[in-house]
């Protein structure tokens, strides 16, 4: 990798990430740094430095995917409201690891913000590195099922009376299942790319959910579920871990974090944690819902919300995991009829393997929604510990 400079004389990647932690007043003699390949996209190196006593420290130098993230300023802004908040709120509390939160530095010269844009329209952000940690890309333990909980839970909990409106809609109509669900039917009569004869019994079956899977929309709507903060991407990948006692420090990858629905945060993490198999998983046999796994985020998550939720958010959790789910298949369906032009596949037909895989996964949440409110309330009232 090579940037120019503003005279056009190219950097090597080692002079421009020294460049740009000179501009974050990153202190010290930069020494090594490695990329890292957490997340698909943005280009993340984790860079070390001496300092003057003859210790080291590292930090998370990223550049930004300006194709995925059209609007990395606003961003950055959210990522500024919500880490200061949550600072601010961990010191009230008395909390003193400082692996409990995120922080964005800001830049040295110039107007102070937490980005910076270099000569070659490159975008660079540089947040603190949290040692001893670790994270989970698949996970049976119901003990760190449960801790990630918590930390969506303290998350959530700790942004409660934060005003959402702050807060930029980076992506519009992200979770808006109705929006996404009627965009779908459109394109099945337009049927673009002649596939639509081929996948009739997933059209039908998403078309009768519908009604179910807007619920949340049209309450919404109607003024009976308040906007949160919400992170928007509540895979268990996204918290890390101390890799000694395996518990919950953070809840990390803040570049979704919008306005948005408690049910949908958690209705997305129990639908990614609780699933028996993979997203693209062939053989639908193997795909259930897990309600032990269920259970074990939602005695994490729960807790920690019990006091800043209102009850209709509250008894649409459970529905939360059947919306999102709906929702996915929904996307990933449409993505195949449409042509495969949004997600990225690895096969012809990958798309409709996805899709077919939420739809499975859809059918037997929505067999289980009963037993799922019920573990819920149980948790909320303190029947189940």
């Amino acid at each position: 990798m090579k940037n120019c400079d503003k005279n056009g004389e190219m950097k090597t990647l080692e002079e421009t990430l020294r460049h740009v932690c000179e501009i974050f007043g990153i202190p010290g003699t930069m020494v090594r740094y490695e990329q890292e390949t957490m997340g698909n996209i943005n280009t993340t190196y984790r860079v070390t430095f001496e300092h003057e006593d003859g210790t080291f420290k590292s930090y998370v130098v990223q550049k930004v995917n300006m194709y995925v993230f059209r609007k990395p300023r606003q961003i950055m802004s959210n990522i500024d409201y919500v880490t200061t908040y949550i600072k601010q709120k961990n010191a009230e509390a008395g909390i003193t690891d400082t692996r409990t939160f995120m922080h964005f530095y800001h830049t040295h010269t110039g107007k102070r913000q937490n980005f910076y844009v270099d000569e070659d329209h490159s975008f660079w952000r540089i947040s603190k590195y949290i040692n001893d940690s670790m994270t989970y890309e698949v996970c049976d333990s119901l003990f760190a099922l449960e801790e990630a909980g918590r930390a969506f839970g303290k998350f959530q909990n700790a942004l409660s009376d934060f005003d959402a409106q702050k807060l930029y809609e980076t992506i519009p109509d992200f979770h808006n299942t109705k929006k996404r669900m009627m965009d779908f039917m459109r394109h099945v009569v337009e049927d673009s790319c002649d596939r639509c004869d081929s996948v009739t019994p997933e059209i039908e079956y998403l078309v009768s959910v519908q009604k179910k899977a807007t619920e949340l929309s049209d309450m919404l709507d109607r003024g009976e579920l308040p906007l949160r903060v919400t992170h928007n991407d509540t895979k268990i990948n996204n918290v890390l871990f101390d890799k000694d006692t395996e518990r919950a420090l953070v809840v990390i990858d803040l570049d979704t974090v919008m306005p948005g629905l408690v049910a949908h945060d958690f209705g997305d993490a129990v639908r990614f944690a609780a699933n028996t198999a993979a997203e693209d998983e062939k053989d639908i046999s193997k795909i259930s819902f897990d309600l032990s796994k269920f259970t074990a985020f939602s005695k994490g998550f729960i807790p920690e919300v019990r006091d800043a939720l209102t009850e209709a958010e509250v008894n649409t959790l459970a529905l939360g995991a059947f919306t999102m789910t709906v929702e996915l298949a929904t996307r990933f369906l449409d993505d195949y009829i449409t042509g495969d032009n949004y997600f990225k596949t690895r096969y012809p037909g990958h798309n409709l393997v996805r899709a077919r895989s939420q739809i499975a996964l859809a059918r037997d949440i929505q067999h289980k929604l009963g037993r799922m409110n019920g573990i819920v309330n149980n948790i909320y009232n303190g029947k189940i510990q």
